[in-house]
């Protein structure tokens, strides 16, 4: 046996990723070979410095998060994209790590990392975007109203009624008057969702739709829910944000995309109203195992102490993880 081949099933020997036939033909080598011996030694002791060495434990803020976002982006890819190839070898790579070196299994970790990382991004875009389209390109329900829609201008509820006037443009500005349940009101309703130029605009229309939902008056429809989703994550006025986050409430138990969009701003919400609101909206359902790592995430590392405290005391009132 050479000494480079020598040096090489050295190296395989300290991970004992060595046959019995290849430890056998080593030792005969060593026998007679004084500079492959320290070079054994060497990488033995190199190998028990490293096992001295502490392993960092991810904190259970990143993989609860991380567990939120990828299945966000799984769901939001269509069926057998490449995410969904490349999240099946992940799974394979992990059973393979056990009969790899430490080296290249930290090279395909994060090598694999890399990718999912990529595929999220990719992933988010998507969703984000699936939703602004099926906001916006739902079909008219109503003939009375023909035309494209430019913005919604403004918007009047009667007090102590369900009726509601709503000002909008088209060519020129027009107004039609209706019930919160009609069809065609709530789809202008949506479109003032996305009302960039007018935050009174947007909050109202936000503020009804949830209002309707927590009502239980036929929220079930998908447009309504991708709307107050959107606005929980990208509205940058708080209240607005805090107003979709309630209207959202009577998806939580059934829709896991909504429980994600609400631990999501547990997590991430600059408001500490919202993620105080959200503890208390997320708490029906703490027996699922995302909801539970978020809450114990944030009764650590939480900078608002009274959420810590809230936080914990609700995981105290959940017997698995007591």
């Amino acid at each position: 046996m050479k000494c480079e081949l020598a040096q090489e099933y050295a190296a395989l020997s300290v991970y004992g990723e060595l046959s019995d036939d290849q430890a056998h033909q080593l030792q005969q080598h060593l026998g007679g070979c004084e500079e492959c011996s320290r070079e054994l030694e060497a990488l033995q002791a190199l190998q028990k410095a490293m096992s001295l060495l502490t392993v960092a434990e991810p904190s259970p803020n990143l993989l609860a998060r991380t567990r939120i976002r990828l299945e966000e982006a799984l769901d939001a890819m269509p069926h057998g994209s490449w995410l969904l190839r490349v999240w099946q070898r992940f799974q394979q790579a992990l059973a393979r790590l056990s009969a790899v070196p430490v080296m290249a299994s930290a090279l395909l970790l994060f090598g694999t990392a890399v990718g999912i990382y990529a595929g999220y991004c990719a992933g988010v875009h998507v969703h984000d975007s699936e939703e602004a389209r099926l906001i916006l390109s739902a079909p008219p329900q109503s003939s009375d109203t023909p035309g494209l829609i430019a913005s919604v201008s403004g918007i009047v509820q009667q007090p102590d009624s369900e009726q509601v006037e709503v000002h909008y443009n088209r060519l020129v500005p027009e107004t039609i008057h209706g019930s919160l349940d009609d069809p065609q009101i709530r789809r202008l309703l949506l479109v003032g969702t996305q009302n960039r130029v007018n935050p009174d605009v947007r909050g109202d229309s936000v503020s009804l739709l949830a209002d309707e939902c927590r009502a239980g008056h036929q929220c079930s429809g998908g447009p309504i829910r991708n709307a107050l989703m959107l606005a929980l994550r990208t509205d940058r006025n708080a209240v607005v944000r805090l107003k979709a986050l309630n209207g959202l409430q009577p998806y939580i138990a059934d829709d896991m995309q909504v429980r994600d969009a609400i631990l999501e701003s547990l997590l991430n919400d600059s408001d500490p109203r919202i993620r105080t609101q959200a503890i208390t909206l997320i708490e029906p359902v703490e027996g699922d195992s995302s909801v539970r790592q978020v809450l114990h995430a944030v009764s650590l590392e939480d900078d608002n102490p009274q959420i810590r405290i809230v936080s914990r005391q609700v995981l105290d009132q959940i017997p698995q993880i007591q």
